[in-house]
């Protein structure tokens, strides 16, 4: 992976915490004029860590945009059954529950509970930010 691409999506637990980790990783930057990105979820816990390949479109980061918005509340991302399902659910103040189904291929799903920090959701959106400016240079 080359370190200059970063991750779509990043979310933690504090340090000196579990250290549960949810993250999209961007693998590949796309093709001259291509809509894809090569890219993995990997997910992180005490107990777990795996990692799910996933190509992300450029529709698919115009769905993503609107999620940030609606951090607040449930998101569901990814859902058209192509690729790995991603979702977000506040389960408390201060607390998410974030899960990764791997439909298409594995059938599995990992869940994790998460503790993410204060300005988490605008983080997200300077990372997709980042991410789409692959497509442009």
């Amino acid at each position: 992976m080359e370190d200059d691409l970063g991750e779509l999506i990043y979310l933690a637990d504090p340090p000196g915490t579990s250290g549960h980790v949810v993250s999209l990783r961007v693998l590949a930057r796309p093709a001259p004029g291509g809509d894809v990105l090569d890219c993995e979820f990997v997910v992180e816990t005490e107990t777990v860590k795996g990692s799910f390949p996933v190509y992300v479109t450029s529709d698919d980061l115009d769905d993503w945009e609107e999620a940030p918005g609606a951090l607040a509340g449930f998101v569901s991302w990814l859902n058209s059954g192509r690729t790995v399902q991603f979702k977000i659910k506040p389960v408390s103040p201060g607390v998410i529950a974030v899960s990764v189904h791997d439909g298409p291929s594995s059938q599995v799903t990992v869940s994790v509970r998460l503790f993410p920090a204060t300005g988490w959701i605008d983080d997200q959106r300077a990372r997709l930010e980042g991410v789409r400016r692959l497509f442009s240079g």
